[in-house]
């Protein structure tokens, strides 16, 4: 607990505790109970006590032992250095959401940035107001992003895997194709080949036209028309809402309860048609540094995106 220089001796944390114990049980047998170790070690700590801090410190007074002045001065002060220590190593309480004052950087692709920022802001008004939320693009390499703090928590398809992030998944949902109302494609059932005859919207940061629905529909000999690149998922969504071009947006799995992704186009008066193709699980999760694991504040930033990620159409109620 104290140092002092290399000639004189060490007190450590343990001595001090014991020295708490010996003083106010004022017995060694009781010093050890309370320490939950034997008589003898108790004794042996004792001596190393009476050592270093040249007094005897407990005496034998008839059938007990009694402090000597300067265990009765050193009394108060140990029991201050006691709790000072346990105060100092008990684990992290939780925090009071209403008492934090932080600034949160999140990384998510726009739609779900879209579908998280109205949840987390009224889940934030109710119980933490002093919080302040800033999105970003996924435009940081999200390992050592999190690793030197540009942001604290990355939401989406997490694709990268090292040992050092903590991942976890939040939801699984599926592709569905979203249309304006009126389109052809809303009329009458649809198949891999009137779905790959009709005009379609991309989302790519990088520019790509192919995706897994391409593969899929490879295995019928199908190939679709890709008119358009966008590289934002509400773009393609705002254009499929004004044109005929077909765009994918993610929803929940039959059952489910809805996806607050698909609110967007919910929104925009898009129809959603069932992919009559099977196509790979869209999951999304969250990434964070194990740094930030036992913060409260942080720990209150993960669980309200679970629940707004997790609520039916995005409701946090």
């Amino acid at each position: 607990m104290t140092l002092v220089n290399s000639s004189d001796p060490v007190i450590d944390a343990n001595l001090a505790v014991a020295l708490g114990a010996l003083l106010t049980e004022q017995s060694v047998t009781r010093a050890a109970a309370r320490l939950h170790t034997s008589p003898a070690a108790m004794s042996r700590t004792l001596a190393r006590l009476r050592r270093i801090l040249q007094d005897p410190l407990l005496v034998r007074a008839g059938q007990t032992m009694v402090p000597t002045p300067r265990a009765q001065a050193l009394r108060d002060e140990a029991a201050v250095v006691v709790r000072s220590l346990e105060a100092l190593l008990a684990p992290g309480t939780v925090v009071d959401p209403a008492t934090l004052r932080s600034t949160f950087t999140l990384q998510a692709a726009d739609l779900v940035g879209a579908a998280l920022a109205s949840g987390l802001l009224l889940l934030a008004r109710q119980e933490a107001p002093g919080i302040s939320l800033r999105f970003r693009a996924e435009e940081l390499e999200a390992e050592p992003a999190l690793r030197d703090g540009r942001i604290d928590l990355e939401i989406g398809s997490i694709d990268h895997v090292d040992p050092e992030t903590r991942v976890e998944k939040l939801v699984t949902l599926r592709m569905v194709a979203a249309v304006r109302p009126g389109h052809p494609l809303t009329e009458g059932p649809l198949t891999p080949a009137r779905l790959a005859a009709a005009d379609h919207v991309a989302v790519s940061r990088r520019g790509r036209f192919t995706g897994p629905l391409d593969t899929a529909l490879a295995e019928h000999d199908l190939r679709r028309r890709v008119a358009v690149v966008l590289p934002s998922h509400l773009a393609a969504m705002a254009l499929a809402a004004r044109s005929d071009v077909v765009c994918l947006v993610p929803a929940a799995l039959p059952g489910a309860t809805p996806s607050p992704l698909t609110a967007d186009a919910t929104a925009l008066g898009l129809h959603l048609l069932d992919i009559p193709l099977p196509l790979p699980p869209l999951t999304i999760g969250m990434a964070w540094h194990p740094r930030q694991a036992a913060d409260g504040a942080h720990h209150w930033l993960r669980d309200a995106v679970r629940r707004t990620l997790r609520a039916p159409g995005g409701s946090t109620a």
